[in-house]
Formats: C-alpha cells, structure tokens, sequence
C-alpha cells in the first residue's frame, strides 16, 4: 500500500485533475451500482454531505437512536443542515417498515418537514449488526411511496456484505445515496466516499468544498484507498472470525457479559462488572490491549486486519488478568 501511494499517478483534485481519485470514484461507483462518487477525507464528512444535498433547514431526518449520524458526528447535522434529527429506537440498530411510517410527518406547516431516512450498515453502536436485507428493502418501498430520501451510512458496508452473502450492490440498490469508509476494515489510513446520482454528487462536490474538504494532490491517498478495495476486502472473513473467537473467549470469565451469538461481524460488544469500563479500559491498555468504552459498563472490541490469532490469545490472557 505504501508503494502504490509513493508511485501514485496524481493531478489537482480541486479542479478534478487527479486521475487516481477519478479512479477511485469510478470504481466505487460501479462496485456500489451508482452513476458517481466522491472521495472525502472522512465518514463523517460523507454522511453530512449527504444530509446537506437531501434536505433544506427546517427539514426532519428519521434515524435510528444508536446510529452514528446521531450520536458520533458532533451534532454536525442541525449545525450544518439545520435540519432536526428524529432517533428512532431500533432493534440492534434496525428499523421497522412500520417504525419509519408512524414517524414520517403529515406535512403540517407546523410541523418540520420529513425529507430523509439513514440508515447504517452495519450498525456499529449495536455491535456490528448487519441489517436484514429484506426489512431494509420494505423501508425503502415507505420511503418511495412518502417521496422522502433515503441514505445508508455504510461505514462497514464491505463487512456488512461478507457475513451477509449479498454484494455491496445488491446492499446499496434500496438507497439515493450511499456513503463507503476506506479505513476501518479496509486498513486504508484516510478517506470515505459518497455515492448516488450524478446531480447530487456534484451539488456534494460543492458543499464539500464549503466545508473545507477540497484537497490538492490527494491520489496519494486515493491509491491507498484503491489497492484495499483490490487486496484487502477478501481478508475480512478473518476479521469476523477473529471477532467470534474474542467473543467465545470472553464469555468465560465471570466478570464479563456476552452473548457470543450477537457476534455477526468485526466488533465485540461487552459488559463488565466490579469495575466500570473506564477503569476496565485503563486497565486493559496498561496491559497492551486496546478497547474502547461503550457506557458505564459496555466496552467495544474491534478485530482488523493487523491482528494475528496469536494476538487474539493475548488479548484474552491479557482480559484474564484485568478481569480476575
């Protein structure tokens, strides 16, 4: 990776110059069935820009509660869009045909206006769900039939497509636009994309520039982005793998709360007791495992693509110390 960044064919990006973003945004346009893509440096970037080309200020956009638009993107949409975030409580993430219809608005002036649906996949917060294919379709169907938008927050959409046996077309055919991460997974060290029609994208390319994310020679990153999508995305079953093992692990220490099950992807959500997780997490990372707290008690376990098995039995002797 570190070799096709050095070698990296690049051009202006702010004018559109540099060929290995173009490249770049072709080939996850395609691999996502969308007319074009753009680069930008982050997800949180992706996702607001596809709430600024969807809605108007004084608009509402139905979400579900733990999702990260809601939670992890520092109130970026009423700050930026103006719009109003409606959370609703999902199940791991997942919303309901009937949960979205009971909460688009009647349309009263009075009223914010319903305009946007996002979804996630997979859902982080809920421990690396993957959404039911066939409960996101029938959402989609709401959301046509209302006139309303609807966007996917893929993040891990790569993951999301390995454990669920469906491509990454076939997960991102129900939505207008859809936004891909290059890091997490993928192992690339910067950048996401936002995909959907050819208009948006290009009213995205301006309020990305707004925003502040108009960079010059940025193929060096984008050929980092391009060799994870060519040499990494099959490496992401040993990630899961990895996950569940973790997972299994965990759940034969006392102190611990899992259900080893719920595992479907790369993260590995926990609870703790006799510690809170903050102390846990010190702790742990005294240790030389690094975790993540999730609540006062839940931490977040995340498997990539830089872990061995023989680091997984670390972690786990590591855990069995802490945890004793």
């Amino acid at each position: 990776m570190r070799r096709a960044m050095a070698e990296a064919e690049v051009g202006d990006d702010v004018f559109g110059e540099d060929p290995t973003v173009l490249l770049l945004q072709e080939r996850v346009a395609d691999l996502l069935g969308k007319e074009a893509a753009l680069f930008v440096p982050s997800g949180s970037m992706a996702n607001q820009l596809a709430v600024r080309v969807h809605t108007q200020p004084g608009d509402e956009v139905i979400c579900e509660a733990s999702c990260h638009i809601v939670n992890y993107e520092s109130a970026a949409a009423p700050v930026l869009s103006g719009v109003q975030l409606l959370p609703l409580q999902g199940t791991r993430g997942r919303l309901s045909p009937e949960q979205v219809t009971g909460a688009i608005r009647h349309g009263y002036y009075w009223e914010p206006q319903s305009r946007l649906v996002c979804l996630e996949n997979t859902a982080n917060k809920a421990g690396g769900t993957v959404l039911d294919h066939t409960e996101v379709v029938a959402v989609g169907h709401v959301v046509r039939a209302k006139g309303l938008a609807f966007h996917l927050d893929g993040a891990r959409l790569w993951n999301a497509a390995v454990a669920s046996g469906l491509s990454e077309r076939e997960l991102a055919a129900p939505f207008d636009t859809v936004s891909v991460c290059l890091s997490k997974g993928l192992g690339a060290p910067i950048g996401s994309l936002i995909a959907g029609p050819t208009e948006l994208i290009q009213k995205a390319h301006r309020w990305r520039k707004v925003l502040g994310g108009g960079m010059r020679q940025v193929g060096i990153l984008a050929a980092a982005g391009l060799y994870a999508l060519e040499n990494h995305r099959q490496d992401l079953p040993s990630d899961h793998a990895r996950a569940r093992r973790l997972a299994d692990g965990l759940a034969a220490f006392v102190a611990v709360t899992i259900d080893p099950v719920s595992v479907e992807t790369n993260i590995v959500m926990f609870d703790v007791s006799g510690m809170t997780a903050l102390e846990t997490v010190d702790r742990l990372k005294e240790a030389g495992v690094l975790v993540v707290p999730f609540g006062l008690q839940r931490i977040r376990a995340t498997t990539h693509r830089d872990l061995s098995d023989a680091d997984i039995d670390l972690a786990l002797a590591a855990a069995g110390r802490v945890l004793a």
